[in-house]
């Protein structure tokens, strides 16, 4: 028999907090879409951030969430489009950008590009 938890989302973007029911078999996104709630997405494969949530409470599986390193999701991020409900979960909406920078921000640290060079701050 298949497993339902609640999922509540804080939507930070709306300031909305809504909980849907989701089996242990579904993603999360899809089946949240399909209860009127609509959190952020964009490419549905994993492979961005904008679905980014933050685990507040619960578990997820997430094994193709290729656009999240594994030490985010280890600090509790998670991307509702291929995320797997594991527990009743509270999960908060995160910043595109935030995100964006907690994965890559070490690779770009150098400050703003011009013409492809670093520009001094001199």
């Amino acid at each position: 028999m298949t497993k339902v938890y609640k999922v509540t989302i804080h939507n930070r973007q709306t300031n909305q907090i809504q909980t849907v029911e989701v089996p242990e078999d579904q993603y999360i996104l899809q089946t949240a879409e399909k209860q009127n709630v609509f959190p952020p997405f964009s490419c549905r494969n994993g492979a961005c951030t904008t679905c980014a949530v933050r685990i507040l409470a619960g578990e997820v599986y997430q094994p193709e969430a290729m656009g999240l390193s594994v030490e985010l999701q280890k600090k509790g991020y998670a991307l509702l489009c291929v995320s797997y409900p594991r527990s009743d979960l509270v999960v908060e909406t995160q910043d595109e950008d935030e995100v964006y920078e907690l994965q890559f921000g070490r690779y770009f640290a150098k400050g703003r590009v011009r013409f492809g060079f670093p520009i001094d701050n001199d």
